[in-house]
């Protein structure tokens, strides 16, 4: 993942994070942050939304995998984003019913 340059933290600004950090969640005033409860349709994926991986393993067949595998290095990635498409339509077809 490429990151921007970022500016040199001052020891005071590195101080609250670290306080900031070391606060339970139970102390976090969220009341000013409205709940997400779906992303919007417009959204692209990664820009400012990542979601959280889960590592998984999973048997496909022989001849699956090496299709997928034939068309270079991302395999994984682009397993994720055939089963990413499948959901959306999924969606939005109960969405219609």
């Amino acid at each position: 993942m490429s990151r921007l340059p970022a500016e040199k933290l001052s020891s005071e600004k590195k101080r609250a994070l670290d306080a900031l950090a070391k606060r339970p969640d139970e102390k976090i005033d969220f009341s000013d942050i409205p709940e997400i409860r779906e992303l919007p349709s417009d959204r692209v994926i990664g820009k400012y939304y990542r979601p959280r991986k889960t590592a998984v393993t999973i048997r496909l067949d022989a001849d699956v995998l090496a299709w997928l595998k034939a068309s270079g290095g991302g395999y994984q990635t682009r397993i994720n984003d055939y089963l990413r498409q499948r959901m959306r339509r999924n969606r939005k077809s109960a969405d219609r019913q």
